[in-house]
């Protein structure tokens, strides 16, 4: 949980700078929408990153060993993260400044591609049986609890500063140096998080199936040729999660405080990053939640109602959302954006919370940390690379209304891949290869 809360803060710190500092310092146009857009864009950098890290992370995680891999990521995203707070901004070197950004950021989406993946593993190959979800929903806490550290944090900076993002001026000393600090911050954390790391053992169950000789030369090869299934399953059951919660973000953070001569809310930066913060909370909640029910009644059984509330509530957006109902500036009803976002937050701490589980339980052993992995974060291609800067189009193009719309249609594909999925609940982690993969195991072991 300390590990994910660390690289989760190094990830959304980007995410909220993206909205708020980046357009201003590195991709300065006539044209605010297109310099947000362009910051969306290298914001979905990392996640094409993401399934490249869970490869190469994920082979070294199924040779190797958990532990040590999940010390790799955490360098990666910490080092990536710490860099970004000494970038010089277009003002100062050109357009050399947008390309190591992106180049950064790319690296914060390797680091976060082979972290998700180690740490679900290490908490389900060691959990008591019949408690698994419970074990793995641990580690998920380090999404919310990243969060509310790294916008707790640019709340505290936008304070001291007193900065206001509706009247930001570059020479203010939040934009001019101010952003900086939660980046550089990070560096601390990751020396914390490398001390418990290296405290940690390997799982039983990777330490068993070594022992059995299933250690694989190639496990990227392997898991397309006997578990492609799987994977897509995998890919798809993560797509609504992804899709609600940048939603519920990134995208809702660019909305909330856009101009509203531009049809946005107009909402003050830290008077929504107060809201933010509020509904946070109810997504830490909710996990544990979850990962009770998950053991109690199944995964498929709780993934499907909740994906069937997601897809309702994506045709709620324009109830609530819409200006001519919410309001914009100082007479925005803040109460109603709250209760929508409370409302987005709890369906997304209990879509979130057995995915740690669900997934390592769909592949073998000697696949699993890659097989998982690329689910996971092929998924977050599809439903988090792209979602927010498609839902800034269609907000600008079609109304808010269709950015539910696009929500609900992420929810309708994960809940057929739920459907025709199996229940995992009882699947035995640390069982021997049956025959016919036991053969190409052998085949491809390293001696």
């Amino acid at each position: 949980m300390i590990g994910t809360t660390i690289e989760f803060y190094d990830f959304y710190i980007y995410a909220t700078a993206a909205v708020s500092v980046f357009p201003l310092l590195f991709f300065p146009k006539s044209d605010a929408g297109a310099a947000l857009l362009a910051s969306m864009a290298t914001f979905g950098v990392a996640f094409v990153a993401r399934p490249i890290g869970s490869v190469l992370f994920g082979h070294y995680g199924d040779r190797i060993g958990r532990k040590v891999t999940l010390v790799g990521s955490l360098l990666t995203m910490g080092i990536a993260t710490f860099l970004i707070g000494l970038l010089p901004t277009v003002m100062q070197i050109g357009l050399l400044a947008p390309v190591l950004l992106t180049l950064l950021r790319f690296c914060q989406g390797l680091g976060l591609g082979g972290e998700w993946s180690g740490a679900a593993l290490l908490v389900t190959e060691t959990a008591q049986e019949g408690k698994r979800a419970w074990a793995a929903m641990w580690p998920q806490l380090g999404a919310p609890f990243g969060f509310i550290l790294a916008n707790g944090f640019f709340l505290l900076l936008t304070v001291l500063f007193d900065y206001n993002s509706a009247q930001a001026q570059l020479q203010g000393e939040f934009l001019a140096w101010g952003w900086r600090i939660p980046f550089l911050a990070s560096f601390l954390m990751v020396a914390v998080g490398l001390y418990v790391r290296l405290k940690l053992d390997e799982t039983p169950v990777f330490a068993r199936a070594m022992a059995r000789g299933e250690k694989l030369k190639m496990p990227l090869a392997v898991v397309f040729r006997n578990n492609s299934k799987e994977l897509l399953l995998g890919t798809f059951i993560m797509l609504a999660t992804y899709g609600i919660f940048y939603l519920m973000t990134t995208w809702i953070l660019s909305y909330a405080i856009g101009k509203a001569e531009l049809g946005y809310l107009g909402i003050g930066y830290r008077n929504f990053l107060v809201l933010q913060l509020v509904s946070v909370l109810f997504f830490a909640a909710m996990i544990p939640v979850s990962g009770w029910l998950a053991d109690r009644y199944g995964r498929r059984t709780l993934l499907l109602i909740v994906t069937g509330a997601i897809i309702i509530f994506g045709l709620t957006f324009d109830t609530f959302l819409n200006p001519l109902v919410m309001g914009t500036g100082e007479n925005a009803n803040r109460g109603l954006l709250l209760l929508f976002l409370c409302i987005g937050m709890t369906l997304m701490g209990l879509t979130f919370g057995p995915m740690s589980a669900i997934l390592p339980e769909l592949f073998p052993t000697n696949v699993r940390y890659t097989g998982s992995g690329i689910a996971y974060n092929v998924s977050s291609i599809l439903g988090a690379a792209l979602t927010p800067f498609a839902a800034v189009w269609l907000a600008k193009n079609h109304g808010v209304g269709s950015v539910g719309i696009y929500l609900s249609a992420l929810a309708i594909l994960t809940f057929i891949a739920l459907w025709i999925s199996r229940e995992t609940r009882h699947t035995a982690l640390d069982t021997p290869e049956d025959g016919a993969t036991a053969t190409a195991g052998i085949e491809l072991t390293s001696p």
